[in-house]
C-alpha cells in the first residue's frame, strides 16, 4: 500500500519523506518543548507506515525511537496518545529494555481512566510485559474483560490471547471472565470509549489539555466482544474435548438456534468451526452437532447459514437425506443479487458435486443460470458443477458454452474446468471426441505453465484410459510440442510417445515430430527425444523401421551436449547387442530412488568399501508404476477445483524405503553403532510392546546389520509428573538363538515432554551367514521420581521399577526386503537355481483374501501384479517378490491356494531363489 501519487513517486518525493534514514532524523521533533501533537502524530504515522512495508530498524535504532516516542507521554492529546501506543506496540519487538515503560501504561489503562485510549494502552502493555509479570497484571485484564465499553473488552480479550501462549497458567484463571464477556447483553456505550476530544474526530485535531471533554459515544451494536471472548475460551478449553462440547451446547441455542446469547454473526461462524472439529476428533458427537448445525441454517445471517451450510456438506460420511437441507439454503443464494453470496454457494456445491453429484443435480436449473453471470469467478464454479452432476446429453451443450468464456478467464479457473472436464472424460467416455476437440483447442491459446499442465494431464489420461482416441491425443501432443515452450511439458510428451507410440496402428508418423525435438530444442529435451526415438527402434516393430532410427541416433552422436550423446552412444551399444534391450528398454520396474540413496552415502561414507565396486543387488526395486504413484502431486481437481477446508492437508505416510534410509541415518548417529558397517534391512513399521492406553508405551523395530541386530525399543512416559531415569529394556531369549548380548544404551532421563527415547539392545550374531529366528522375553526397568510441582526438578530420591513386556520375535520378515520384479520372465531365469516346493493345510482361515493377507505379512515381501486381491472364491495364485539381507539373494513365491468351507485354505507354496538359505528361510516361516 502507497500513501503517495504516481507523480511523487516519479519525482522522489515519497522515496525521501518515507526514508527510514529520514524518519530517525526527524525524531528530534519528539525532544521540543512545547510538544506539537501534529507534527509527532505525522512522524508516528511515517514509522508505522515503514514498519507496514517491510523495512526494519536495527536494535539500537528501535530503542532510540522507543524511547524517543515515549516521552511523548507528557502531552494529553488522545489523539496523539493512541498513535504513541500503536508505534510503541510494533517497535516493542525489536527495542531493547522496553519494560521501563511499563509504569506509563499502566496509569492510563486504570479501570476508573476514563479516556479514549484505554484499550490502546491495554493492547501495548500485552506486547511489553515479561510473561512472568502477567500474575501482577491480572486484576486490570480481569476488570477490562468485563467492562461494559466493548472496546476496551475487546483489547483485554485479544492481549489475554496472545498472552496465553507464555502464560497459560494465569490466563486460564480468566475464564470466567470470559464466559461473562460471551453471555454478555449488547450495551449502547461506544466501541471508541465514553470520552473523546473536542477537537475533531477522536480528538485528531485537538491539542489542548482538556482534549477529553465533551465527547458523544457512539453506540455499538456489533457484540464484537463476544467473537473474541469465545476465541478465548477455545483456546483456554481445546485440549478438554468434553469441555469444548459442552460450551458449544450452551451457547447453541438448542435445535432452532434461537435460544443462543450469541449476537455476533462472526461469533457464530467460530462456534459452527469449533463444531465442525469436535465431529471430526469424535463422530459420536455428529447427532447432536447436526442437529444444532440444521437450526443455524435458519439464522437471519447469511454468513451464518452458509458456514453452517458448509460444515455439513464436508461432514464425513454425510448422508444424501442429512445433506437437503444444506443443499436448500445454498440453493437459494444461488439466486442473491450479491455476488458474494452466489460466489460462496456454488464453490461449495462445487466442492460437494465430487462425492455427492446426484444431491447437488437438484440445482443445476439455477446453475445453468449463473453461466451468464458477469462475474466470472461465479460462472467458472458454475459450469465446474454443472459438469460433475450433468449428464451425457448435455455435455456438448455445457462445451459450447464454455468455449465462449474460456478467454475471459483467469488462469487458475481455467485449471478448475480442464480437470472438471478430465473427471468428465472419464464419466462419459462416448464423448471422448467433443472433450479431446476442446482440450486440443485450448492448448493452443495462451496461458501459463499450470493450465497448459492440467491440459496435458487430461490428454495423458484419456489416452491412459479410452483407448478410441489414443491415436488421435497423441497427434494432438505431436502438434502441440512443435511450438511448446515449456520443457517439462516436452519431456513429459516425448517420454509418452517413446511408451504409446510404439504400439500404435502407424508408429512412423511420430518420428518426425520426435527427431524435430534432436533438431530444434535445448539439450533437455534433445536428450528426452534421444530415448524416445530408441523405444521406436529397439521394440522390434520393424527391422526396417529399426535401422532408420538408428540411422538417426548416429547422428546425434555429434551433438555438443554430453548427455545426449551418451544417450545416443547407449542406445547404439543395445543395438549390437540385443540381451540388453530387455533390461535397458523394456524393463518395467527402477530402483527405490530412497533405497540407492541411503546405499550410495553409506558406500561412500566407508573408506574401506571403496575398493569393491557398489553391489546394487541389494536395492530392492519398484515398479514403475508404484513409482509414479509415490511421487505424483495432488490432481489440481483436488486442491484447486474445491474449496480449502479448515483442517490442513495429512501428509502421505513415508514409503518403506524412505523408512529403511530413515533408520540408518538415525543408527549412523549412534558412536556404539559406527563399526557395524551398513544396516542391511530394518523393520518396516515399529511393532508394539504395550498396550496404547498403558502409562508406559513401547515398540520395537529390529535392524539386521552383517554380524549384529540390534533392537530400538521406542519408550515413551506419558506421566506428566514423573520423570523416570537410568531407562533401559532387559532381553531373555526363550531358547538357544545363536545371539550373544552385547550391551544395552540406556536413555538417562525420559519425561512426558521428551519422549520417546531410545533403548537399543544389541547381539552378535555368532553365524553371520544363518538367519537365526528366535522370541524374547522384555522388560522395560528404569528408576522412577516424581517431579516438584514448584521447580520443576526431580526429588533426589527414587525407586527401581520394572514393568513386564509383550514378548517380540526375530522372524523371517525382519530378513527380507520387499522388492519389485517382472514375475513370469524372472521365475523362468531363476529355473536352474534353487527351487524348493511344500503344500500346507490352513483349516483356520476362512477365505482366499485373509490367506493372502496371512502369507505377505509373514513373509514381508512385495505382492506382483494385483495378486494380494483374489479374484475368484475357490482358486488363487499369489505371486511374490524380495531379497534377502547380508547377501542372501532374490527370493521369489509362487502361492497356489484352493478353499473350501470344510478344509480351509490348501496352500502349495513354490519357492525360487539364488541361494538355498533363502528358501529354507521362506518355508520355515510359514511352515512354523
Amino acid at each position: 500500500m502507497s500513501f503517495a501519487t504516481k507523480k511523487d513517486e516519479e519525482s522522489g518525493l515519497s522515496t525521501y519523506y518515507n526514508n527510514k534514514t529520514t524518519v530517525i532524523q526527524e525524531a528530534r521533533v519528539f525532544n521540543e518543548s512545547p510538544i506539537s501533537p501534529r507534527k509527532c502524530r505525522a512522524l508516528l504515522t511515517r514509522i508505522v507506515y515503514l514498519l507496514y512495508v517491510g523495512e526494519t530498524f536495527s536494535t539500537q535504532e528501535a530503542t532510540t525511537l522507543f524511547f524517543g516516542t515515549t516521552k511523548l507521554f507528557q502531552h494529553k492529546d488522545s489523539a496523539l496518545r493512541q498513535m504513541v501506543y500503536l508505534a510503541i506496540k510494533e517497535l516493542s519487538e525489536t527495542a531493547e529494555d522496553v519494560i521501563m515503560v511499563t509504569s506509563s501504561i499502566m496509569k492510563d489503562m486504570q479501570p476508573n481512566s476514563e479516556v479514549i485510549y484505554r484499550p490502546n494502552a491495554i493492547r501495548a502493555l500485552c506486547r511489553i510485559i515479561d510473561p512472568s509479570m502477567a500474575q501482577g497484571v491480572e486484576r486490570f485484564f480481569k476488570a477490562a474483560i468485563v467492562d461494559k465499553n466493548p472496546s476496551i473488552s475487546s483489547a483485554a480479550l485479544v492481549s489475554a490471547y496472545h498472552l496465553f501462549p507464555h502464560a497459560k497458567d494465569v490466563v486460564k484463571r480468566w475464564v470466567n471472565e470470559a464466559q461473562e464477556a460471551v453471555n454478555s447483553k449488547s450495551s449502547s456505550s461506544s466501541f471508541f470509549g465514553s470520552s473523546a476530544s473536542s477537537g475533531g474526530y477522536l480528538g485528531w485535531g485537538s491539542s489542548s489539555s482538556s482534549a477529553n471533554a465533551g465527547y458523544q459515544p457512539i453506540p455499538s451494536v456489533s457484540s464484537i466482544t463476544q467473537y473474541h471472548s469465545l476465541g478465548l475460551l477455545y483456546l483456554i478449553r481445546q485440549q478438554d474435548r468434553m469441555a469444548v462440547t459442552k460450551m458449544i451446547q450452551q451457547l447453541g441455542g438448542g435445535r432452532s438456534g434461537a435460544g443462543t446469547t450469541l449476537k455476533n454473526p462472526m461469533a457464530l461462524c467460530m462456534l459452527i468451526r469449533y463444531a465442525a472439529k469436535v465431529m471430526e476428533e469424535d463422530p459420536n458427537t455428529q447427532r447432536q452437532m447436526l442437529e444444532l448445525l440444521e437450526g443455524w441454517l435458519r439464522h437471519k445471517s447469511d454468513m451464518v447459514n452458509l458456514e453452517a451450510a458448509r460444515v455439513i456438506c464436508e461432514m464425513k460420511n454425510v448422508t444424501p437425506q442429512q445433506l437437503t437441507r444444506s443443499i436448500a439454503v445454498l440453493q437459494l443464494f444461488l439466486s442473491s443479487p450479491k455476488s458474494t453470496l452466489k460466489f460462496a454457494a456454488t464453490r461449495t456445491l462445487a466442492s460437494l458435486a465430487v462425492s455427492h453429484p446426484s444431491s447437488v443435480a437438484a440445482c443445476n436449473i439455477d446453475l445453468e443460470n449463473l453461466i451468464s453471470d458477469p462475474n466470472r469467478s461465479v460462472a467458472t464454479y458454475a459450469i465446474t458443477t454443472l459438469l460433475k452432476t450433468g449428464n451425457e446429453a448435455s455435455v456438448d451443450r455445457l462445451m459450447k458454452q464454455i468455449s465462449g468464456f474460456m478467454s475471459e478467464i483467469s488462469d487458475e479457473f481455467k485449471v478448475i474446468i480442464v480437470d472438471a472436464i478430465r473427471s468428465l472424460c472419464l464419466k462419459f467416455p462416448a464423448k471422448h471426441e467433443s472433450m479431446l476437440a476442446f482440450l486440443s483447442g485450448v492448448l493452443r491459446d495462451e496461458g501459463g505453465y499450470d493450465f497448459k499442465r492440467a491440459v496435458v494431464e487430461a490428454i495423458f489420461d484419456m489416452i491412459k484410459f479410452i483407448a478410441d482416441c489414443k491415436e488421435q491425443a497423441l497427434s494432438h501432443l505431436c502438434e502441440f510440442i512443435e511450438d511448446c515452450e515449456f520443457t517439462k511439458l516436452s519431456v513429459r510428451i516425448l517420454h509418452l510417445l517413446g511408451v504409446e507410440g510404439p504400439k500404435a496402428p502407424h508408429p512412423t508418423k511420430y518420428i518426425r515430430f520426435i527427431y524435430n525435438r534432436v533438431v530444434l530444442e535445448n539439450a533437455t529435451v534433445r536428450a528426452a527425444a534421444v530415448s524416445a526415438l530408441a523405444k521406436f527402434g529397439l521394440n522390434n516393430i520393424d527391422a526396417k523401421l529399426g535401422k532408420s532410427v538408428n540411422v538417426l541416433l548416429k547422428r546425434c552422436l555429434d551433438d555438443v551436449d554430453d548427455e545426449v550423446r551418451d544417450r545416443a552412444a547407449l542406445y547404439l551399444k543395445v543395438y549390437e547387442e540385443p540381451p540388453l534391450i530387455q533390461p535397458y528398454v523394456k524393463e518395467e520396474s527402477i530402483y527405490s530412488l530412497s533405497a540407492l540413496e541411503s546405499k550410495l552415502v553409506s558406500y561412500l561414507s566407508d573408506p574401506d568399501s571403496l575398493d569393491e565396486p557398489l553391489d546394487v543387488s541389494s536395492i530392492p526395486k519398484v515398479s514403475k508404476e508404484q513409482a509414479a504413484k509415490d511421487s505424483a502431486r495432488p490432481s489440481t481437481l483436488e486442491t484447486l477445483g474445491v474449496p480449502s477446508t479448515s483442517k490442513a492437508a495429512t501428509p502421505p505416510p513415508p514409503s518403506a524405503a524412505e523408512t529403511q534410509s530413515n533408520y540408518a541415518q538415525q543408527l549412523a548417529e549412534v558412536p556404539e553403532l559406527a563399526s557395524y558397517g551398513p544396516v542391511l534391512s530394518s523393520s518396516s513399521k515399529p511393532s508394539p510392546l504395550t498396550e496404547s492406553e498403558t502409562e508406559y508405551q513401547v515398540s520395537v523395530v529390529k535392524h539386521i546389520f552383517k554380524e549384529h541386530i540390534v533392537f530400538q525399543f521406542n519408550v515413551s512416559n506419558t506421566i506428566p509428573d514423573t520423570v523416570l531415569e537410568q531407562v533401559s529394556v532387559i532381553m531373555q531369549p526363550q531358547a538357544e538363538s545363536g545371539l550373544t548380548e552385547d550391551f544395552i544404551i540406556p536413555v538417562p532421563t525420559l519425561t512426558s515432554a521428551s519422549s520417546p527415547g531410545i533403548v537399543y539392545v544389541s547381539f552378535t550374531r555368532e553365524s553371520p551367514e544363518e538367519y537365526v529366528q528366535a522370541s524374547f522375553q522384555c522388560i522395560l526397568k528404569f528408576v522412577s521420581k516424581e517431579l516438584d510441582p514448584s521447580t520443576g526438578e526431580p526429588e533426589e530420591e527414587g525407586y527401581e521399577d520394572e514393568y513386564q513386556l509383550e514378548e517380540t520375535e526375530l522372524a523371517a520378515a525382519d530378513y527380507i526386503v520387499p522388492s519389485y520384479v517382472t514375475f513370469a520372465s524372472e521365475w523362468d531365469r531363476m529355473r536352474g537355481g534353487v527351487s524348493v516346493t511344500e503344500t500346507f493345510s490352513l483349516p483356520a482361515m476362512e477365505s482366499l483374501k485373509a490367506a493372502c493377507n496371512s502369507v505377505i505379512e509373514i513373509l514381508n515381501m512385495q505382492p506382483l501384479g494385483g495378486t494380494e486381491d483374489p479374484q475368484s472364491p475357490t482358486v488363487h495364485t499369489l505371486q511374490l517378490s524380495g531379497l534377502v539381507a547380508g547377501g542372501g539373494g532374490k527370493v521369489l513365491v509362487r502361492c497356489r491356494m484352493t478353499y473350501s468351507k470344510a478344509q480351509g485354505v490348501t496352500l502349495e507354496v513354490g519357492v525360487r531363489a539364488e541361494q538355498q538359505a533363502a528358501a529354507d528361510l521362506v518355508i520355515s516361516a510359514i511352515g512354523g
